[in-house]
């Protein structure tokens, strides 16, 4: 009699009930850059929403399977060999409010959404998106775990050599959230603290954020310019994948370097120097000082 008891409250749990929403954070997109936590997440799931371009990264190496078909709401069906149930959904930047609502849903009936960003979530990602969302929603009850990536910093610092072995942040130069007035904040501030700066949406007015840091900082220290760091000639500069290093007095002479939502800027400080090698110009800061002797 107890143990039939202890069998029906056992049913009763909702333990395999609910999915989890997982924010993944897929790099620069390519599978060679991405985390096998990323891959296994996304190749996984019952749902993975993703843009086009990211969808067209994933499906490089079977993360994602061919699609076969696509309705009209954006849903692909994945193929029969690889796994038939599961639905991809096509992000856009229009219908986010409506897709964190969507896999709150769909985690509740008891799914695994994957919903892919590029980068790393927390860096200029989703996460913070889908946390508010799921505050305004009383969505308490949904499972939402955070899957880190490979950001545009550290992708290009990596193609640069070392300039992010000292102290570094990272400024948006995005007006949608914040006015110019706090970005010109952020940026003074920076610069006048020493750090090695990297900038993000630089298609926003990146000439008057140079000027700004050339306020507090010597016009010779070094600045690269990087574009779809990570993305070899699969992104979308129209020359692949690129980097320049020039100085901060002759970055805004680059137009044509600095070409949309794949470029980056990083401005280094009075310690970053340039080495030179057989293979090309690297940037480095060091940690300490600059003789070995200081490690």
């Amino acid at each position: 009699m107890g143990g039939q008891q202890n069998a029906d409250a056992s049913d009763d749990r909702p333990t395999d009930d609910v999915g989890t929403l997982y924010v993944v954070g897929i790099g620069p997109g390519l599978p060679h850059a991405m985390t096998q936590r990323a891959k296994d997440v996304v190749a996984n799931a019952d749902c993975v929403i993703a843009s086009n371009l990211y969808q067209e990264f994933l499906r490089r190496d079977g993360t994602l399977p061919p699609e076969d078909a696509v309705t009209d709401g954006g849903t692909a069906t994945a193929s029969p060999a690889a796994r038939p149930d599961q639905e991809i959904v096509r992000s856009t930047m229009g219908r986010q409010v409506e897709l964190a609502r969507e896999a709150f849903e769909r985690v509740r009936d008891g799914e695994d959404v994957a919903h892919v960003s590029g980068g790393d979530p927390n860096v200029y990602g989703k996460s913070d998106l889908l946390y508010l969302m799921a505050e305004e929603d009383g969505a308490y009850d949904v499972p939402i775990e955070v899957v880190p990536g490979v950001t545009a910093a550290l992708g290009g610092a990596a193609n640069l050599g070392a300039p992010l072995s000292n102290d570094f942040c990272t400024v948006s130069l995005s007006d949608k959230w914040r006015g110019w007035d706090e970005i010109e904040e952020k940026l003074r501030a920076a610069a006048i603290s020493g750090f090695v700066i990297v900038l993000y949406n630089c298609w926003r007015d990146y000439e008057r954020a140079i000027d700004v840091i050339r306020e507090e900082r010597a016009d010779d220290v070094p600045v690269a310019i990087f574009n779809d760091a990570g993305r070899g000639d699969t992104g979308r500069n129209r020359d692949g994948e690129t980097h320049t290093v020039t100085t901060l007095r002759e970055a805004t002479d680059h137009d044509d370097e600095v070409g949309g939502m794949g470029t980056s800027i990083l401005v280094g400080n009075h310690e970053t120097t340039v080495w030179e090698n057989d293979h090309g110009e690297h940037l480095v800061t060091p940690r300490g000082g600059r003789d070995v002797e200081d490690f």
